[in-house]
């Protein structure tokens, strides 16, 4: 059986901008750009054609980036109420800055209809389909982005297939569902987007999930089970409120579990380095925890699991690591056993056993030092004893191919700083000493010859 392909649309750049506190300069839009179209990313949705200056400078300076995959959208809303689109100066502007794609949203829901737009049912479904035809005859993919759909389907059915079947008729090369309040549950979306689907055989749909129920990944998941084809959202699900569907997580979700094809297996090894370059872009912190991509997503701290990766992986690892540009980490802690001991050392470059250490001792060790503060976060372990509470300083050192962290505590800072620095220089020395005795090994064995 053919493997069914997926067509992936990233709107980091326009829906994930809206998210609080980030703010993308023209730069950073561009290497986004440029870093998702060498992931395999299909469609990147760029803005508001004509909004501001930064996206009239956007479109103008992607167009002559030459890139080898992904195609630009543009994105925009329908002719006004009482403007024939060929007079709507929005749209205009969606064909002047000459994207390839033009994402048009329109009001599905009968309410917002009459309320938002204050308008009528009939003239909503004029503004759709002439919008659609508009900027299908100029040569565009057009793209309907049907908002409010799955609250409008359960209002009133008939109406949203009505417009469903406006945008279809007039030449929409997909038609996104959009679940824009982020409340709906998975089996709420599967079920109608099954009937969409059914209702319009002819047609391609995409689905658009926000996260306020926690639900994004699963509903945009069960949108695809039920007949969709394209999917939306942004990397790290960065958006407004609680966000948008993550993207980089359904497209794993898709290859590794569902078995489709969006970005292909080679190209999926870059998703963790997508995520964090996006992140660092967006000045946000990559959460730790975050699914396939987060630093915490393959760790293990309790001793019990470790053992068990050591002998059989996938009893605590639902994907090889490497699959998705991770890896496992072992965490040393009070949890800790001796396999998480000879593991974590082992990835430092010491073997325990080799040297004739006492392992016991060690772990012993760690779990004392373990009760008294020492961890991997930096804080104030006793805020309630103020000035006079153990400070736990934390430092990160590297030199330029490796990077370490180093842990002080003591009641006083500077104490604490000490230590976490000389541990540090000492690891560092070690790795320096390892470098130097690889270098000149060949050296020696030459001489001895």
């Amino acid at each position: 059986m053919a493997t069914r392909r997926i067509t992936t649309f990233d709107t980091t750049l326009r829906d994930g901008e809206q998210c609080e506190g980030v703010n993308l300069s023209l730069g950073d839009k561009l290497a986004i750009v440029r870093r998702l179209d060498e992931f395999g990313i299909d469609i990147i949705e760029g803005g508001f054609p004509a909004s501001n200056p930064k996206d009239v400078a956007f479109f103008q300076e992607v167009a002559a980036m030459g890139l080898t995959h992904a195609r630009i959208a543009a994105f925009g809303s329908t002719c006004k109420k009482g403007v024939a689109a060929t007079d709507d100066l929005e749209l205009a502007d969606l064909l002047v800055c000459e994207a390839p794609v033009v994402t048009i949203v329109g009001k599905t829901w009968d309410a917002q209809v009459e309320r938002a737009l204050q308008t009528t049912l009939d003239e909503n479904l004029r503004m759709i389909a002439d919008s659609v035809a508009f900027l299908a005859a100029a040569g565009r993919q057009v793209v309907f982005d049907a908002e409010h759909f799955f609250d409008g389907y359960r209002a009133n059915p008939s109406y949203a297939l009505a417009c469903i079947g406006a945008a279809v008729n007039a030449g929409a090369a997909s038609i996104d569902l959009r679940e824009t309040n982020g409340g709906r549950l998975p089996f709420e979306v599967e079920e109608i987007t099954a009937a969409v689907v059914a209702a319009f055989p002819q047609a391609s749909f995409g689905i658009h999930c926000h996260n306020d129920s926690g639900c994004a990944v699963a509903n945009t998941l069960a949108a695809v089970r039920a007949g969709a084809t394209q999917v939306q959202g942004t990397v790290n699900g960065i958006g407004e409120r609680v966000g948008n569907t993550d993207l980089l997580t359904v497209i794993a979700d898709l290859e590794l579990k569902m078995g489709a094809e969006c970005v292909g297996a080679h190209n999926l090894a870059q998703l963790t380095s997508v995520a964090h370059y996006v992140a660092e872009l967006c000045n946000l912190s990559m959460p730790a925890h975050h699914p396939y991509t987060g630093a915490s997503a393959f760790a293990h701290k309790g001793g019990l699991h470790a053992s068990a990766i050591a002998r059989f992986p996938e009893a605590y690892e639902h994907v090889s690591p490497a699959a998705v540009g991770n890896g496992t980490r072992m965490l040393v802690s009070e949890l800790a056993g001796k396999a998480s001991l000879l593991q974590k050392a082992a990835s430092l470059g010491f073997d325990l056993e080799e040297t004739g250490a006492d392992v016991q001792a060690v772990l012993d060790d760690i779990k004392a030092r373990e009760a008294a503060g020492f961890t991997y976060e930096v804080r104030l372990l006793d805020e309630s004893q103020g000035t006079d509470a153990i400070t736990r300083v934390t430092i990160t050192t590297t030199d330029g191919t490796h990077t370490w962290g180093s842990v002080g505590v003591s009641e006083n800072v500077i104490e604490a700083s000490w230590n976490a620095l000389v541990d540090a220089l000492e690891y560092g020395l070690y790795l320096a000493a390892r470098w130097l005795e690889s270098v000149y090994r060949p050296f020696k064995r030459e001489q001895r010859l």
